[in-house]
């Protein structure tokens, strides 16, 4: 989540600019741009999109015969839940079965990669002592453990610098990837491992080379930004105003019928939208139409999750509390008449009660069913970030908050 600055539309004329005039040297059957930093966005590698299900899940390609997909350690929609005696142990299982599977098949492990906390798979994060037990399974099999902290490592925990600490100081990954953060939007990125896989990697003769890696541009502005981390108390003010964001959104939880779970820690927390509370039933739709809504109000949202469900809060680390006080009121208005317009009750309801305005809930509560049920047969892809179907944009205009 985001606060929209008045630069925004003059770095979008930009952008737009730029793409028109480098189309226009290209022939015309080369008009798509696609934007990224020196080289390629690590992540859209074709080897990498083949160990990532958010990516091959969605596109054509088939989950490759070497790649095994563990349960994601959900603990309020997963396989094993909060009422589960040892949820860690049990998840932990799964991937010790994986290993098993993939013995008796005749092939190798060689390596587990997840991020410390999932992002795109829902702000998840994993019950205490699950990667521990992971860890001691995959390297009982011979295989690394590689922690991913692009989008939750740099401090944003609060407590901890990077996410996986706080798991306790007996879980050490054998490589961590980082990124994004890293640069504060300049292009650079970083893996760090052991001295035992560095050396391994060097004497099997393969060189690794980057022409832009390690610059000294690039190393100046890591600097600067482990600087502005350090001096500004940033990994400090992620846990102050993410602890007063949550308990913000644990009063909107207990005040909308929408709100089925808050998670997270730090600056790096999720809201899980449900339609029945016992079911635990995605609303999908009604995630779409707030994040276009919350848009509207100057406040950017995505949402994630295999059901697009989760309303996403990563905001910069500069975030403060009156930054998230006027968050979480613009999302209680926007969830009060969404409810209202859906026939579900709420604390306080800022409605007027008038023929007109019962008629555009009406209508609006019609369309959000009629979307709900084509949602699943829509490519997921169209509709992140506020980038929504005609019928979602029918009830943001009917919807007025």
């Amino acid at each position: 989540m985001e606060l929209l600055n008045t630069n925004s539309r003059f770095l979008h004329d930009n952008i737009v600019e730029y793409a028109k005039r480098l189309s226009a040297t290209l022939p015309e059957k080369l008009s798509v741009c696609y934007f990224t930093n020196s080289g390629a966005y690590h992540g859209h590698l074709s080897s990498l999109i083949e160990i990532s299900p958010y990516k091959f899940q969605k596109g054509k390609d088939v989950k490759k015969e070497f790649v095994h997909v563990a349960p994601t350690p959900d603990t309020y929609r997963g396989k094993y839940r909060e009422d589960h005696a040892d949820p860690a142990s049990a998840y932990a299982d799964e991937v010790k079965k994986i290993i098993e599977d993939a013995h008796n098949s005749g092939r190798k492990i060689a390596a587990f990669i997840a991020e410390s906390m999932q992002s795109c798979g829902g702000q998840i994060i994993p019950p205490a002592g699950y990667f521990q037990k992971v860890a001691e399974y995959v390297h009982g099999a011979g295989g690394v453990f590689i922690a991913d902290e692009v989008q939750v490592g740099f401090g944003r925990v609060g407590k901890h610098f990077w996410s996986f600490q706080m798991y306790g100081e007996d879980f050490v990954p054998d490589i961590v990837t980082m990124g994004k953060p890293m640069g504060n939007g300049h292009p650079v990125a970083c893996v760090v491992t052991t001295k035992e896989i560095a050396e391994a990697f060097s004497s099997s003769g393969m060189e690794y080379f980057n022409t832009y890696g390690g610059n000294p541009v690039s190393c100046a502005v890591g600097l600067a930004v482990l600087d502005i981390i350090e001096n500004e108390d940033l990994q400090g003010n992620a846990k102050r105003v993410g602890n007063y964001l949550t308990e913000l959104l644990k009063k909107q939880k207990a005040k909308h019928t929408l709100i089925g779970d808050i998670r997270g820690i730090g600056l790096f927390i999720g809201i899980d939208l449900v339609k029945d509370h016992l079911k635990r039933t995605p609303a999908t739709a009604e995630a779409q139409h707030i994040i276009y809504k919350m848009k509207e109000k100057r406040v950017l949202l995505s949402a994630d999750g295999p059901h697009r469900n989760v309303l996403k809060i990563k905001p910069p680390m500069c975030f403060t509390e009156e930054d998230a006080k006027f968050m979480v009121d613009q999302l209680d208005r926007i969830l009060t008449v969404l409810e209202e317009a859906m026939g579900t009750k709420t604390e306080s309801v800022t409605l007027e009660n008038t023929p007109c305005k019962t008629k555009m809930l009406k209508e609006a509560h019609i369309e959000l069913l009629r979307d709900s049920t084509t949602d699943s047969k829509e490519n997921p892809s169209r509709k992140r970030n506020g980038m929504c179907t005609d019928t979602h944009s029918l009830l943001s205009k009917r919807l007025k908050t």
